[in-house]
């Protein structure tokens, strides 16, 4: 197929904007800097946000490059807030520590330098060379190969021109802080009554007494890292989720190791149920032997209908492991974001994190759309409360009007209701079916991302206070005034009528576009309202698209996935090495007299 856009000179000779955010410098020492204090070395520019799990992974994609290239390359997180509650700079603070982040993070609550940039989707890569000039832009993940090539061309170049300066980067870690727990992510109550807590940023499971604050032991050695073995040495790599299994062992949700690790709770002896410690892409396969199928970012773990189901946030699907047999497999979902109900092969989630098993159901914390959602025993996904990517808020009341904000945890109660850790609101709420109403039952909690009954009181694990706090489940909810939001980032304003869609994606230097077995390259565009758009939604293999605007409807989101593949470029290389390129946008859209007739969405190519 050929490229959607005209070829360009591969290195166009465009300034890059300085860099500016409200919020300030993280891990700099308090120093603030430009881009010409950072004149003479490599910029790598990452736009994040930390709901983003995508954000998550290129962060993970990058440790190898940041380290490799330590006196060259200059890596600067440039965080651009989604939510509300993002936009707080103690939230930052606390992301960079709890994500592990090792190089200067601009904080840019206004998304003052997300629009100099022209960026459209989390996370977008910026590279710009030693003159302070951009070379390079890409959208999404799986990019580190492209980079690594990209960033030996530029030593290699700006060497010989004399315009390379090597040297220690402006990155200043943080002071450590000592407390017994560090971002902690789940817990789960034990049949001794002790606390198992998956200490996320120490890369550790901790076991505390009733009281939830008495260290009994620590399982895994603190290092981050994928290895079995006896507590003392086991590694685990941000873990998140646990659950039971019928024979006393602990399931593991060991999120950046992208597998599902398992505890023997007498012993302290760890293993590995499934998982190949490498991350799920498009095209691998999607069942099979657990220790030979790729998982990705699996944030909880339940056990139900026979089987430990997966919140698989990182594909944004449901998966199951069935311990009999020692196989996974897809449950729910298709990849695609968003938020979709129906049968279980139909349905879209977004960055589910949150899972609780009743007989007759499947609770599901749907974080990106700030959802509460559920599944049947018939294989049917429904949605109890939410209604997309970018409405969030703070409401009580009908479900069909409720609003949470990003919720991380969902805890089953006696009476069948539900609890939910609705993380960015600092709150603790309850769903009750029954009524399809929504209350809460408390506020002030600090990131809440998980709950656990202990007799009649609730055990709230605090990520962001380092702590279990224990509250008395009350008889009525708190009352607290609504709160409504949507997303943060402006709309495009775009004409009536026609809007010509292009992807932009050009491959990398030495590779090319995998067309050995039919189109390379897939288009998927739906809307949120669906009205929105009169012809041009449904997927396809061109990267362009003609879309039609309905002329009686001024305003929603066009949703656009596309994907991309490339192989190495090396007629000497009879197996040469493969990568998949891929990213979800959702663009706010406006429809104005004078609009863009145009939208064009970088996946991955050089600006003009």
């Amino acid at each position: 197929m050929n490229d959607p856009v005209p070829a360009t000179p591969r290195r166009a000779r465009v300034r890059a904007p300085e860099l500016v955010g409200k919020g300030g410098w993280l891990n700099t020492g308090g120093s603030s800097y430009t881009l010409a204090d950072l004149r003479g070395r490599i910029v790598i520019l990452d736009f994040w946000t930390f709901c983003c799990i995508n954000c998550l992974h290129v962060l993970d994609e990058l440790r190898e490059l940041e380290e490799q290239h330590r006196d060259t390359v200059v890596i600067i997180g440039v965080h651009s807030p989604k939510f509300v509650h993002e936009a707080e700079h103690q939230a930052v603070v606390d992301a960079v520590e709890r994500y592990g982040v090792e190089h200067p993070v601009l904080d840019d609550p206004e998304l003052a330098t997300w629009k100099q940039y022209a960026v459209r989707a989390w996370p977008t890569l910026v590279v710009i060379d030693p003159e302070g000039y951009v070379v390079a832009q890409h959208a999404g993940e799986g990019h580190a190969h492209a980079l690594a090539e990209l960033v030996a061309e530029l030593e290699a170049e700006h060497e010989a021109k004399g315009t390379l300066r090597r040297g220690d980067g402006p990155y200043v870690p943080p002071e450590p802080v000592a407390t017994h727990l560090r971002f902690p992510g789940k817990a789960l109550v034990l049949d001794s009554g002790n606390l198992l807590v998956s200490d996320t940023t120490r890369h550790q499971l901790v076991e505390l007494a009733q009281d939830g604050e008495t260290v009994v032991r620590r399982i895994g050695s603190g290092e981050r890292g994928l290895a079995d073995g006896p507590a003392a040495e086991a590694r685990f790599n941000e873990p998140q989720g646990l659950c039971a299994l019928p024979d006393g062992r602990i399931v593991v949700a060991d999120t950046v190791n992208h597998a599902l690790r398992a505890l023997d709770p007498a012993t302290g002896e760890v293993t590995t149920l499934a998982g190949t410690g490498a991350q799920w892409m498009q095209g691998s396969p999607t069942s099979g032997h657990a220790r030979e199928v790729a998982l990705s970012s699996p944030w909880d773990v339940a056990w139900w209908q026979g089987r430990v189901w997966i919140a698989m946030a990182g594909v944004h699907q449901l998966w199951a492991y069935d311990p009999e047999t020692s196989t996974v497999a897809v449950a729910a979902g298709t990849t695609n974001e968003g938020l979709v109900d129906g049968p279980a092969a139909e349905a879209w989630f977004a960055q589910p994190s949150g899972l609780a098993a009743t007989e007759d159901r499947l609770w599901i914390a749907d974080s990106e759309t700030s959802a509460l959602r559920w599944a049947d025993p018939e294989g049917t996904v429904h949605t109890a409360v939410g209604t997309g990517l970018f409405d969030f808020g703070h409401r009580d009341g009908a479900a069909a009007q409720a609003l949470f904000q990003h919720p991380l945890g969902v805890t089953a109660l006696p009476d069948g209701s539900v609890a939910v850790c609705d993380t960015y609101n600092h709150a603790l709420r309850r769903y009750d079916p029954a009524t399809g109403e929504v209350t809460t039952l408390a506020t002030d909690l600090r990131e809440p991302s998980d709950a656990v009954l202990v007799g009649d009181d609730v055990l709230v694990v605090e990520s962001a206070r380092h702590r279990l706090t224990r509250l008395r489940l009350p008889d009525e909810a708190v009352r607290v005034e609504a709160v409504a939001h949507r997303t943060r980032r402006e709309a495009t304003e775009v004409a009536p009528g026609v809007l010509s869609l292009d992807v932009v994606f050009r491959a990398p230097a030495g590779q090319k576009l995998d067309e050995r077995y039919g189109p390379s390259t897939r288009l998927l565009v739906s809307s949120t309202p669906p009205e929105l758009l009169a012809d041009g939604e449904g997927a396809g293999t061109d990267l362009s698209r003609e879309l039609k605007l309905a002329p009686d409807v001024t305003e929603g989101v066009l949703h656009v996935s596309a994907m991309a593949a490339s192989c190495d470029d090396d007629p000497a290389n009879e197996y040469p090495a493969c990568h998949v390129h891929q990213q979800d946008w959702g663009v706010p859209v406006r429809v104005v007299d004078g609009g863009a007739t145009r939208l064009p969405l970088i996946l991955a190519g050089l600006d003009a």
